[in-house]
């Protein structure tokens, strides 16, 4: 078997075990709270008693998949750099409420008002990230106190932003928010692909967005980026290792602003998928905790973009099930305790798999050797 297949299924394996030792330790932690464990995992399957019910649950898993997704890309940038961008959250909030600004304050054809919208959200977030990225490579300043410090000023200036001048709130309204975007920027939705098999359509939230096309796209293009072009592999040895990139001709401070602007980018996005596909406005109870929960994707994932796409849906899935949790009598704070010991089970078994593949791969090539063979290492 080739050494990189052999690596593949150990990863896999080892994430499969991780998150099945992670439901058999929440089991303890159900019966501890008072429920029952078969009844919580039965909820999680629940998605409704209606045909119609159920598609809502489906695109409405699908739609919280989105942003974690994308939130998982963003850090994902940095760590491959072995870059900590915990400013994803701060970097967000702030492009989500630019970008539904500047497009509420003209009308044009869709594509170029959607457009707009998106290039508004990812300039705002990439500037954001430049911050932390120019004090680390001129200053030395640590990038992870540096992108913490960010968050709360990118959560308090927005929140003022909201009720001062970004605030375009009608009389009798009781949530502070931005003016609403016209029709032309708001994104299609996908309900048509349900039709496709003959079921009916969702309607709760804007139904499947429509954002989840562009979301596609994105992760192909950081996947081309970080894994077929000469800017990766700059990227990777930076993070590798520092002074071997720059004998080679690498500039790794250089480096650090590319990526953390690309990660700052990146995270720009995170926010537009509620924006344009149904809230169609930023408000005061615009959705938090996303960037936060992208480290936690990323990790999952293993930084690939298939693997946090596989992380973004099981974390959606999760958090889908925390009202049918409720109605099963099991505290919904239960798929928050999942979502962290699958984090630190896949974590230890990353370490473990990898452990295990390199001295597999050792063994292999020293068997090669001593039959004249070439060996074959994984890169």
């Amino acid at each position: 078997m080739p050494a990189g297949l052999n690596r593949a299924l150990l990863t896999v394996a080892g994430a499969i075990v991780a998150v099945i030792l992670a439901f058999v330790i929440c089991s303890v932690a159900i019966v501890a709270a008072g429920g029952a464990p078969l009844d919580a995992f039965a909820a999680f399957f629940d998605f409704g008693p209606t045909e119609r019910a159920q598609m809502n649950g489906v695109a409405a898993l699908i739609d919280r998949a989105i942003p974690l997704f994308i939130a998982g890309l963003a850090v994902a940038v940095g760590f491959r750099m072995n870059l900590f961008n915990i400013g994803v959250e701060g970097q967000y909030r702030l492009a989500a409420i630019c970008a539904a600004y500047v497009g509420s304050t003209f009308v044009a054809p869709p594509v170029i008002q959607i457009a707009v919208i998106i290039i508004v959200a990812a300039l705002v977030g990439g500037l954001y990230a430049l911050i932390p990225a120019v004090m680390k490579v001129t200053r030395g300043v640590n990038e992870v106190i540096a992108t913490i410090m960010l968050n709360y000023i990118a959560i308090n200036l927005t929140s003022y932003l909201v009720r001062g001048p970004f605030s375009g709130q009608k009389e009798g309204q009781l949530t502070t928010t931005t003016p609403e975007l016209p029709e032309s920027a708001m994104f299609p939705d996908l309900n048509f692909i349900f039709g496709w098999f003959g079921l009916p359509a969702p309607t709760r939230a804007g139904g499947l967005w429509g954002f989840l096309l562009v979301a596609i796209v994105l992760g192909v293009v950081v996947w081309l980026v970080l894994e077929r072009t000469r800017f990766g592999f700059n990227i990777k040895a930076s993070g590798l290792n520092g002074p071997a990139a720059l004998a080679s001709g690498v500039g790794p401070k250089r480096m650090v602003i590319a990526a953390m602007v690309m990660s700052g980018a990146i995270a720009g996005l995170i926010g537009l998928p509620e924006i344009l596909g149904d809230k169609g406005a930023f408000n005061s109870n615009f959705t938090a905790g996303l960037g936060f929960l992208g480290i936690a994707v990323a990790l999952l994932g293993r930084n690939k973009p298939v693997g946090i796409a596989i992380a973004a849906l099981l974390f959606a899935f999760l958090d889908r099930a925390q009202g049918a949790l409720q109605e099963a009598n099991v505290p919904a704070s239960v798929v928050t305790i999942i979502q962290g010991t699958i984090v630190l089970l896949v974590v230890i078994a990353n370490e473990i798999t990898k452990r295990l593949a390199l001295r597999l791969e050792e063994r292999r090539a020293a068997e090669q050797l001593g039959t004249n063979a070439p060996a074959e290492v994984a890169a």
